[in-house]
């Protein structure tokens, strides 16, 4: 098939009349339309008004999306062990299936194509075949929790690994290598110094495998992690081995000069979640000092509980705003650089190569943006348009692999309606499982 529209294929490149040839699940052509609609004659053409890559969400929880809007306005550890925890040890199987489609569909609906994302202690074989049953792309992992943690999340260390190098073995490059897996420690206020450690000797022990956890969130975490250790954040995660080029750090909004010296010099990937930071008051990621120093920093949601959306657009303009107003600079974080989080930069933290932009070869991840909405008008920059005024209901065309997701704005994969329904059913009794849930907080 052939997408034509004004086509963003990266952060220096637009095409204002071009075209895009997928063949299978890789682009075949991308260029000047006149030329490639004469090249491909026999290829059905879809036009749309801005195509641009699939975007990436850098760090999100797709099961927390039953919780959206239980837990507004409470700083970070209130929040996570007084209510998305017991909600989390809460959820039967069948609601976790739901709860991790929900989420996915949100993303496809909004452009957001690949994901990388922090699932739960609990019945994570459902969000893995959820995210093979919608199509979209993401590297996955069952969390790990051995200490700290409420009644149902609290896990033995042993069982803890051995369940995640079984879910390694069954959906590690599933789905057409779609689906990948990340080791995936809570965080070091839930998890032993074995656990961690633990964690870097299953991602050695499999090819391809990523680690994936947070890190310097807020400071009282940073705190509680020093009584632990005598170390602050990075350097204890440095000292377990949780640092490196195969290492997705969520977060990393308070670290000082020798922490950020070590991301550097690991190549450790930073994902930066601009609202849930602002949201939970925990603070702002010095993301531009962080590319500065040549960090990989990714963009992403977080969860819906403290963010309330899964929007990628909302991410690109909060991400862009909030080192401006930081940094007292206009100049600071401009639309290019944001773009490219949400894109190469997220795709380079995921593990995917040939991911990320519009180029001859690369993989067949492509998403459609309308420009009818009155904001968009007049359309004078289309990059300044995604990153500062495009919102994810704007988005009318997604496709992973080549396979179309979402066409003239409906999900085509799978029956949106009813997960939906599903999920307005579960939630209902949410607040009665967190009611009765044991909270726990360090």
């Amino acid at each position: 098939m052939i997408c034509s529209g004004t086509i963003i294929a990266d952060a220096d490149t637009v095409i204002d009349d071009g075209s895009v040839v997928v063949e299978g699940s890789r682009i075949e052509a991308v260029g000047p339309r006149s030329e490639i609609v004469d090249r491909y004659p026999s290829h059905e053409e879809r036009e749309y008004d801005l195509l641009l890559p699939g975007l990436v969400g850098g760090h999100i929880h797709s099961v927390q999306s039953l919780g959206r809007g239980i837990a507004d306005d409470h700083e970070l550890l209130d929040w996570l062990f007084e209510y998305i925890l017991p909600m989390e040890a809460s959820l039967s199987a069948e609601e976790m299936e739901t709860a991790a489609k929900l989420g996915y569909l949100e993303m496809i609906e909004s452009g957001t194509t690949t994901c990388i994302d922090h699932l739960s202690v609990n019945h994570a074989d459902r969000a893995f075949e959820a995210a093979g049953e919608i199509g979209i792309r993401g590297v996955l992992g069952k969390v790990m929790m051995d200490r700290r943690s409420p009644d149902g999340l609290l896990e033995d260390t042993d069982e803890a690994l051995a369940e995640s190098e079984r879910l390694i073995q069954a959906y590690h490059g599933s789905f057409d290598d779609r689906i990948r897996y990340a080791v995936t420690p809570r965080f070091a206020v839930s998890c032993s110094e074995r656990c961690l450690r633990g964690a870097r000797d299953l991602a050695d022990a499999y090819d391809g495998v990523r680690i994936h956890t947070h890190a310097s969130e807020n400071r009282s975490e940073i705190e509680t992690v020093e009584e632990d250790t005598g170390m602050r954040n990075i350097h204890w995660l440095d000292e377990v081995g949780l640092t490196g080029e195969d290492v997705v750090l969520a977060h990393c909004v308070w670290t000082d000069e020798s922490e950020r010296e070590v991301l550097a010099e690991t190549g450790t990937h930073v994902t930066h979640c601009p609202s849930s930071n602002m949201k939970l008051a925990s603070g702002i990621a010095p993301v531009t000092d962080y590319l500065e120093r040549g960090i990989n920093v990714a963009l992403g949601n977080d969860g819906p509980p403290c963010n309330n959306t899964l929007d990628p657009f909302t991410e690109m303009r909060q991400g862009s705003l909030l080192q401006k107003v930081d940094r007292l600079n206009p100049v600071s974080a401009p639309a290019p650089e944001l773009f490219e989080m949400a894109t190469i930069n997220g795709a380079r933290a995921a593990g995917f190569d040939r991911l990320g932009a519009i180029r001859e070869g690369w993989r067949a991840d492509i998403v459609g943006v309308s420009t009818e909405p009155t904001r968009a008008t007049p359309l004078h920059d289309p990059l300044s348009h995604l990153v500062y005024g495009a919102h994810g209901d704007d988005v009318v065309f997604s496709m992973v692999d080549g396979n179309v997701l979402v066409e003239d704005g409906e999900v085509t994969v799978v029956d949106a309606e009813a997960i939906r329904e599903e999920a307005r059913a579960i939630a209902l009794s949410l607040e009665d499982h967190r009611e009765a849930a044991e909270k726990v907080r360090p």
